[in-house]
């Protein structure tokens, strides 16, 4: 009696859980390197099967045994699959966070305009394999674990970051305001977020990122890119991951 509202969404995921009822989100963080792991193969075997399989053949046992740890072990983290869904979004959000962190805001020598490319391409998910869950599916199924907070949290989370890139551009031609911050970002991670919804043909990925690319660096003030300059962009980000 007196059950609490499980709780749900991947911007809690360090949260603990309710006693009641098996929440939708991760009991714990791993704080070890090995208990890390043990959680980055449960996140790898829980793609693959999803991939394999579907949703609805996605299991806490199949997932334990094809990460090669006990169901014991899964469930000390994740109460069940949505809880583990959970933490996989929170998972690729911070991967997202922290690349930005590395390979723009904290990147030395890097002039503006190779700044602004490389934050719109890391926000539109270009070439980018670590994050290769973030798909359609996930999309679909962020009702169950997300609320309009969440989704609050992690954009906020995004817009921090991008003020701190931004911050890092001494050559900037002019300090944006926040209000253009914030409207390129609903911009280009909306756009992404929405080709995923649509299942956009990849064909047309590249030619997308170009003109989220073209949009950041004229709203900052940029000229628009030549042909050559959206030649040089995958020299660019390449350059940036090395």
């Amino acid at each position: 009696m007196y059950r609490r509202k499980p709780a749900a969404g991947f911007g809690n995921a360090g949260a603990a859980a309710e006693p009641a009822q098996a929440p939708a989100r991760p009991l714990k963080r791993p704080s070890q390197q090995r208990a890390r792991f043990t959680v980055d193969a449960i996140y790898e075997a829980f793609v693959r099967i999803w991939r394999a399989r579907g949703w609805d053949g996605v299991t806490t046992r199949a997932v334990a045994l094809e990460a090669g740890c006990s169901v014991g072990t899964l469930y000390e983290y994740f109460p069940n699959k949505e809880a583990l869904l959970s933490g996989y979004v929170r998972h690729t959000i911070e991967l997202l966070l922290a690349r930005i962190e590395a390979e723009v805001a904290c990147a030395p020598g890097l002039d503006w305009r190779t700044r602004v490319q490389r934050l719109a391409r890391l926000t539109c998910g270009a070439d980018d394999a670590s994050l290769e869950g973030f798909e359609h599916e996930m999309l679909v199924l962020e009702a169950r674990i997300a609320e309009t907070r969440h989704h609050r949290r992690v954009f906020d989370e995004l817009y921090a970051a991008w003020q701190r890139a931004l911050a890092a551009c001494p050559d900037l031609p002019g300090a944006p305001d926040a209000a253009t911050v914030r409207g390129l970002l609903e911009a280009v991670w909306g756009a992404r977020r929405y080709r995923l919804l649509l299942q956009a043909a990849e064909s047309s990925r590249a030619a997308w990122v170009v003109q989220m690319e073209r949009l950041c660096l004229l709203a900052l003030g940029a000229a628009p890119l030549t042909s050559d300059s959206m030649d040089s962009t995958d020299s660019i980000d390449s350059a940036g991951r090395s």
